[in-house]
């Protein structure tokens, strides 16, 4: 009777643990097994118009780096003030991916138009499938023109 007892309270937990999984439907186990991997961010200053999102999603393998500067500075506290004073977004991207990259970015005016619509000054958006390494550098800012903003690039030597 003894050996009995302690057969059965070995065995117990094999028991009630199969008879616990047989209680979920097989769907619960395909929902389970399809569950992905996902990594976003979405920056707006809504100072300088401008926002960037960075999304990874059913990735094997992700090893990224990314640097936000968001700035704003001499801007009216005033609600129907739409000047923007000097606002910036800056955004670096170093990344390498096995699996779906979102990246988009756009710049919109501050004051609205027709019906309360912000225009779109611009709009990009880069969707890649596969094995690949991102770098990228962004800069969207407030209170410029074309031609404003001067590059120098270092000579080859």
């Amino acid at each position: 009777m003894r050996s009995a007892v302690v057969m059965f309270i070995l065995l117990a937990p094999f028991s009630l643990s199969s008879l616990a999984t047989a209680d979920m439907p097989a769907s619960f186990y395909q929902a389970m097994g399809n569950i992905g991997t996902e990594d976003s961010i979405c920056v707006k200053n809504y100072d300088a118009g401008a926002s960037v999102t960075e999304s990874y999603r059913d990735f094997e393998h992700l090893d990224k780096e990314t640097e936000v500067v968001s700035r704003s500075y001499n801007t009216s506290h005033n609600e129907k003030d739409y000047t923007r004073g000097n606002a910036s977004l800056e955004v670096s991207l170093n990344s390498r991916v096995i699996g779906k990259a979102h990246i988009a970015w756009q710049s919109k005016d501050m004051m609205p138009y027709f019906m309360g619509r912000h225009p779109t000054y611009s709009l990009a958006t880069d969707d890649m499938t596969g094995v690949f390494k991102i770098e990228k550098f962004l800069q969207l800012w407030s209170n410029s023109t074309l031609g404003s903003i001067r590059l120098d690039w270092l000579p080859c030597s």
